[in-house]
Protein backbone atom coordinates (compact mmCIF):
# COMPACT_ATOMS: atom_id res chain seq x y z
CA UNK A 1 0.00 0.00 0.00
CA UNK A 2 1.33 3.32 -0.94
CA UNK A 3 2.05 5.26 2.29
CA UNK A 4 1.02 8.25 0.44
CA UNK A 5 -2.42 7.39 0.08
CA UNK A 6 -5.04 9.46 2.75
CA UNK A 7 -5.27 7.45 5.78
CA UNK A 8 -9.13 7.97 6.67
CA UNK A 9 -9.28 6.31 10.07
CA UNK A 10 -6.53 5.29 12.47
CA UNK A 11 -6.69 3.41 15.44
CA UNK A 12 -4.20 3.91 18.18
CA UNK A 13 -3.23 1.94 21.25
CA UNK A 14 -7.02 0.98 21.51
CA UNK A 15 -7.73 -0.87 24.97
CA UNK A 16 -11.34 -2.19 26.14
CA UNK A 17 -11.96 -4.16 28.86
CA UNK A 18 -14.69 -5.95 30.59
CA UNK A 19 -15.97 -7.42 33.66
CA UNK A 20 -17.50 -10.94 33.40
CA UNK A 21 -18.15 -13.01 36.29
CA UNK A 22 -16.47 -10.67 38.18
CA UNK A 23 -13.46 -10.94 36.56
CA UNK A 24 -11.91 -8.45 34.44
CA UNK A 25 -11.63 -9.65 30.50
CA UNK A 26 -8.88 -7.67 28.64
CA UNK A 27 -10.69 -7.66 24.99
CA UNK A 28 -9.03 -5.04 22.92
CA UNK A 29 -5.14 -4.39 24.14
CA UNK A 30 -3.60 -1.96 22.32
CA UNK A 31 -4.61 -2.19 18.89
CA UNK A 32 -3.25 0.06 16.58
CA UNK A 33 -5.07 0.03 13.24
CA UNK A 34 -4.85 2.72 9.67
CA UNK A 35 -7.81 2.51 7.29
CA UNK A 36 -6.66 4.10 3.88
CA UNK A 37 -8.67 5.66 1.38
CA UNK A 38 -9.55 2.99 -1.35
CA UNK A 39 -8.43 0.07 0.46
CA UNK A 40 -10.76 -2.91 1.39
CA UNK A 41 -9.21 -4.61 4.90
CA UNK A 42 -11.03 -7.77 6.50
CA UNK A 43 -11.09 -8.10 9.70
CA UNK A 44 -11.03 -12.05 11.09
CA UNK A 45 -10.74 -13.50 14.26
CA UNK A 46 -12.22 -15.85 16.40
CA UNK A 47 -16.00 -15.70 18.10
CA UNK A 48 -15.82 -13.59 20.83
CA UNK A 49 -12.40 -12.05 20.16
CA UNK A 50 -14.16 -8.20 20.30
CA UNK A 51 -14.17 -7.87 16.16
CA UNK A 52 -17.67 -6.06 16.90
CA UNK A 53 -16.40 -4.13 19.95
CA UNK A 54 -13.47 -3.15 17.61
CA UNK A 55 -15.92 -2.15 15.24
CA UNK A 56 -17.96 -0.33 17.64
CA UNK A 57 -15.24 2.06 18.86
CA UNK A 58 -13.93 2.54 15.13
CA UNK A 59 -17.36 3.76 14.44
CA UNK A 60 -17.89 5.80 17.44
CA UNK A 61 -20.66 3.97 18.78
CA UNK A 62 -18.60 2.93 21.68
CA UNK A 63 -15.45 4.38 23.31
CA UNK A 64 -12.40 2.93 24.30
CA UNK A 65 -10.88 2.72 27.78
CA UNK A 66 -7.84 3.90 26.25
CA UNK A 67 -6.17 4.65 23.11
CA UNK A 68 -7.62 7.04 20.33
CA UNK A 69 -9.75 6.98 17.05
CA UNK A 70 -7.85 9.36 14.91
CA UNK A 71 -9.90 11.40 12.09
CA UNK A 72 -8.83 14.36 9.63
CA UNK A 73 -6.12 14.56 12.18
CA UNK A 74 -7.86 14.49 15.13
CA UNK A 75 -8.37 12.22 17.73
CA UNK A 76 -11.98 12.22 18.42
CA UNK A 77 -12.84 9.10 20.18
CA UNK A 78 -13.69 10.56 23.38
CA UNK A 79 -16.03 13.90 22.38
CA UNK A 80 -19.08 14.40 23.64
CA UNK A 81 -22.05 12.06 22.03
CA UNK A 82 -23.56 14.67 20.30
CA UNK A 83 -20.11 15.49 18.55
CA UNK A 84 -19.50 11.83 18.26
CA UNK A 85 -22.99 11.27 16.57
CA UNK A 86 -22.63 14.36 14.10
CA UNK A 87 -19.36 13.22 12.86
CA UNK A 88 -20.58 9.54 12.56
CA UNK A 89 -23.33 10.98 10.25
CA UNK A 90 -21.42 12.87 8.07
CA UNK A 91 -18.10 10.45 8.15
CA UNK A 92 -19.01 7.09 8.89
CA UNK A 93 -21.45 4.79 7.49
CA UNK A 94 -22.52 0.99 8.36
CA UNK A 95 -23.73 -2.39 7.34
CA UNK A 96 -24.83 -5.05 9.85
CA UNK A 97 -25.22 -8.98 9.13
CA UNK A 98 -29.13 -7.97 9.73
CA UNK A 99 -30.41 -5.27 7.46
CA UNK A 100 -32.28 -2.91 9.95
CA UNK A 101 -34.74 -1.65 6.83
CA UNK A 102 -37.41 0.39 7.58
CA UNK A 103 -40.30 -2.36 6.57
CA UNK A 104 -42.84 0.94 5.44
CA UNK A 105 -41.09 2.21 3.43
CA UNK A 106 -39.77 1.03 -0.17
CA UNK A 107 -36.16 0.41 -1.37
CA UNK A 108 -35.92 3.82 -2.75
CA UNK A 109 -37.19 5.60 0.39
CA UNK A 110 -35.14 3.41 1.91
CA UNK A 111 -31.80 5.07 1.11
CA UNK A 112 -33.41 8.74 0.58
CA UNK A 113 -33.99 8.87 4.37
CA UNK A 114 -30.91 9.17 5.81
CA UNK A 115 -29.62 11.58 3.22
CA UNK A 116 -33.17 14.00 4.00
CA UNK A 117 -31.88 13.56 7.72
CA UNK A 118 -28.60 14.99 7.09
CA UNK A 119 -30.33 18.22 4.93
CA UNK A 120 -29.95 16.90 1.55
CA UNK A 121 -32.90 18.13 -0.54
CA UNK A 122 -36.15 15.25 -1.47
CA UNK A 123 -34.80 15.68 -5.35
CA UNK A 124 -31.62 15.62 -4.96
CA UNK A 125 -32.14 12.72 -2.36
CA UNK A 126 -33.65 10.73 -4.64
CA UNK A 127 -31.24 11.00 -7.50
CA UNK A 128 -28.65 9.91 -5.27
CA UNK A 129 -30.82 6.82 -4.12
CA UNK A 130 -32.10 5.78 -7.80
CA UNK A 131 -28.03 5.97 -8.75
CA UNK A 132 -27.22 3.99 -5.99
CA UNK A 133 -29.64 1.66 -6.09
CA UNK A 134 -28.63 0.94 -10.03
CA UNK A 135 -24.78 0.54 -8.41
CA UNK A 136 -26.19 -2.54 -6.70
CA UNK A 137 -28.57 -3.89 -9.43
CA UNK A 138 -32.19 -2.65 -8.02
CA UNK A 139 -33.61 -0.37 -10.44
CA UNK A 140 -35.80 -2.85 -11.05
CA UNK A 141 -36.93 -3.10 -7.48
CA UNK A 142 -36.42 0.43 -5.91
CA UNK A 143 -40.46 0.84 -5.12
CA UNK A 144 -41.23 -2.32 -3.68
CA UNK A 145 -40.97 -2.65 0.18
CA UNK A 146 -38.37 -4.71 2.16
CA UNK A 147 -40.83 -7.58 2.75
CA UNK A 148 -41.25 -8.29 -1.48
CA UNK A 149 -37.22 -8.02 -1.79
CA UNK A 150 -34.70 -11.32 -0.98
CA UNK A 151 -32.58 -11.47 1.68
CA UNK A 152 -29.63 -10.44 -0.74
CA UNK A 153 -32.00 -8.06 -1.95
CA UNK A 154 -32.39 -6.34 1.40
CA UNK A 155 -28.48 -6.33 2.01
CA UNK A 156 -27.71 -4.78 -0.70
CA UNK A 157 -30.23 -2.05 -0.21
CA UNK A 158 -28.56 -2.00 3.46
CA UNK A 159 -25.06 -1.11 1.92
CA UNK A 160 -26.52 1.46 -0.65
CA UNK A 161 -27.79 3.55 2.60
CA UNK A 162 -24.75 3.09 4.33
CA UNK A 163 -22.75 4.97 1.83
CA UNK A 164 -25.55 7.45 0.16
CA UNK A 165 -24.21 10.42 2.49
CA UNK A 166 -20.70 10.17 0.74
CA UNK A 167 -18.80 8.55 3.82
CA UNK A 168 -15.28 8.16 4.13
CA UNK A 169 -14.94 5.15 5.91
CA UNK A 170 -17.33 1.70 5.80
CA UNK A 171 -17.46 -0.03 8.37
CA UNK A 172 -19.28 -3.85 7.69
CA UNK A 173 -20.11 -6.32 11.09
CA UNK A 174 -20.84 -9.82 9.26
CA UNK A 175 -22.42 -7.99 5.86
CA UNK A 176 -23.00 -11.74 4.17
CA UNK A 177 -23.22 -13.62 7.47
CA UNK A 178 -27.16 -14.48 7.03
CA UNK A 179 -26.94 -15.24 3.25
CA UNK A 180 -25.82 -18.80 1.42
CA UNK A 181 -23.21 -18.77 -0.26
CA UNK A 182 -24.23 -17.71 -3.40
CA UNK A 183 -26.03 -15.06 -2.45
CA UNK A 184 -23.38 -13.68 -0.07
CA UNK A 185 -20.37 -13.75 -3.43
CA UNK A 186 -23.31 -11.60 -5.11
CA UNK A 187 -23.76 -9.33 -2.45
CA UNK A 188 -20.09 -9.29 -1.80
CA UNK A 189 -19.16 -8.02 -5.31
CA UNK A 190 -21.92 -5.48 -5.04
CA UNK A 191 -20.32 -4.24 -2.11
CA UNK A 192 -16.38 -4.17 -3.05
CA UNK A 193 -17.65 -2.33 -6.72
CA UNK A 194 -19.40 0.34 -4.68
CA UNK A 195 -16.45 0.86 -2.40
CA UNK A 196 -13.90 1.03 -5.19
CA UNK A 197 -15.86 3.56 -7.27
CA UNK A 198 -16.43 5.45 -4.38
CA UNK A 199 -12.98 5.59 -3.38
CA UNK A 200 -14.15 4.60 0.35
CA UNK A 201 -12.10 2.55 3.15
CA UNK A 202 -13.46 -0.40 4.12
CA UNK A 203 -12.99 -2.61 7.74
CA UNK A 204 -15.35 -5.73 7.19
CA UNK A 205 -15.64 -8.53 9.67
CA UNK A 206 -16.08 -11.40 8.32
CA UNK A 207 -15.57 -15.42 9.13
CA UNK A 208 -15.67 -16.04 5.32
CA UNK A 209 -12.52 -17.04 4.68
CA UNK A 210 -12.87 -17.02 0.92
CA UNK A 211 -14.26 -13.30 1.07
CA UNK A 212 -11.54 -12.38 3.60
CA UNK A 213 -9.02 -13.37 0.82
CA UNK A 214 -10.82 -11.26 -1.95
CA UNK A 215 -9.68 -8.05 -0.25
CA UNK A 216 -6.71 -5.89 0.06
CA UNK A 217 -5.57 -6.61 3.28
CA UNK A 218 -6.37 -9.25 6.25
CA UNK A 219 -5.99 -8.31 10.03
CA UNK A 220 -6.74 -10.92 12.69
CA UNK A 221 -7.67 -9.79 16.10
CA UNK A 222 -6.77 -12.38 18.51
CA UNK A 223 -6.23 -12.79 22.62
CA UNK A 224 -6.95 -8.76 22.45
CA UNK A 225 -3.90 -8.15 19.65
CA UNK A 226 -4.50 -7.22 16.26
CA UNK A 227 -1.90 -9.27 13.52
CA UNK A 228 -1.68 -8.10 9.55
CA UNK A 229 -1.39 -10.84 7.41
CA UNK A 230 -1.07 -10.37 3.25
CA UNK A 231 -3.84 -10.83 1.65
CA UNK A 232 -4.46 -14.31 -0.07
CA UNK A 233 -5.69 -14.84 -3.12
CA UNK A 234 -9.68 -16.01 -4.04
CA UNK A 235 -9.45 -19.71 -2.10
CA UNK A 236 -6.33 -19.53 -0.35
CA UNK A 237 -7.29 -17.34 2.52
CA UNK A 238 -6.45 -18.27 5.92
CA UNK A 239 -9.19 -19.49 7.38
CA UNK A 240 -10.82 -17.74 10.65
CA UNK A 241 -11.05 -19.67 13.22
CA UNK A 242 -14.47 -20.49 14.35
CA UNK A 243 -17.89 -19.80 12.64
CA UNK A 244 -20.09 -17.43 14.01
CA UNK A 245 -20.55 -13.93 15.37
CA UNK A 246 -19.44 -11.32 18.18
Amino acid sequence: MNESVTVALSLRGVRRTFEQAGAKLDVLRGVDLDLRAGEIVALVGPSGAGKSTLLHIAGLLEKPDAGEVVIEDRSVAMLADRDRTALRGRYLGFVYQFHHLLPEFTALENVMIPQMLGGVARKAARERSRELLAMVGLSARETHPPARLSGGEQQRVAIARAVANAPRVLLADEPTGNLDNATADAVFRQLMTLVRESGLAALIATHNAELAGRMDRIVTLRDGELVELAAAKPGHAPAPDAAGTD
